[in-house]
């Protein structure tokens, strides 16, 4: 039992956004693809297997994130009881458990096709070096927004085995969204972050930080909204994406950079409007 908590802490199992947001892209170049093509048996099929993709994947990303940052979280309030930080487990250990859950997410990949299983094997060398970013650039968060929407093109790929320039510009979206809620949450840390050394978009950009995250939700709304413009001749998709857009209006208005609970509550927001999101492009598969 101790060893279960030990591992249910150390993968974030049990603080499900992480993998939720890891899988919402996924779920919305599936449903996309499944406007283009319809295949109803392999579209709830795969969203299974992308569901368990992404929570295993996540867990050996925090995992590997923990052992490269063990003495970053030693001197940060928030991470400092983490186990690795804290010496509960051992890097040796933790890498055990890396390798075990890459094993099984790899076991899922090589259900799909061959070019979903190159791609994914690609987006191995981005989750694995995203955790290094923060030594050397004020733009990790741009380079998770990469890592972490991968899955949108490899859901596309999964169905329609090909690649076209409408993912494409869904993923650039994507991108924009993780570049925005990433900076949200990285303002809890953000005194820390600079004290020690760490770069971010939170602290780049700390004296506007709300008008940054604002444009970035604007060019994701915008990229996002282009690609249903070019499949939907009608406007009443414009509608149907409201509910998201006043999501992420609430989030840009709701956190506050000195109450850091306002951050993490704004960025959980994002699961919502992951949901959302899913829901308005699977909507096309009914109107």
């Amino acid at each position: 039992m101790q060893h279960f908590k030990i591992f249910i802490e150390l993968t974030r199992i049990n603080k499900p956004v992480g993998f939720m947001l890891l899988f919402w892209p996924c779920s919305w170049g599936l449903a996309y693809a499944q406007n283009v093509n319809p295949n109803t048996n392999s579209f709830f099929y795969y969203l299974l297997l992308f569901f368990l993709g992404s929570v295993l994947m996540r867990s050996a990303g925090c995992i590997f994130n923990d052992v490269v940052d063990k003495d970053f979280d030693k001197r940060v309030k928030r991470t400092k009881k983490r186990l690795i930080a804290s010496g509960k487990i051992s890097v040796t250990q933790s890498l055990t458990y890396v390798l075990i859950l890459s094993a099984l997410a790899f076991f899922i990949l090589v259900q799909f096709n061959i070019l979903t299983i190159l791609l994914g094997m690609g987006s191995m060398l981005l989750a694995f070096s995203y955790p290094f970013m923060k030594r050397i650039t004020y733009w990790p968060q741009l380079f998770l927004g990469v890592t972490f929407n991968w899955g949108l093109i490899m859901g596309w790929s999964s169905i329609s085995n090909n690649i076209r320039i409408e993912p494409i510009i869904l993923y650039c979206a994507a991108i924009f969204w993780t570049l925005g809620y990433d900076t949200i949450y990285g303002l809890q840390d953000i005194q820390d972050d600079e004290i020690i050394g760490i770069k971010s978009t939170s602290i780049k950009f700390k004296n506007n930080v709300k008008i940054f995250v604002g444009i970035c939700y604007t060019f994701f709304t915008l990229l996002f909204l282009t690609v249903f413009y070019m499949l939907e001749t009608n406007n009443y998709f414009l509608l149907l994406s409201i509910p998201f857009i006043l999501s992420l209006i609430y989030q840009v208005k709701s956190f506050n950079i000195k109450k850091p609970k306002t951050c993490l509550d704004a960025f959980k927001n994002n699961n919502l409007t992951g949901l959302l999101i899913f829901i308005f492009i699977f909507s096309f598969n009914i109107l």
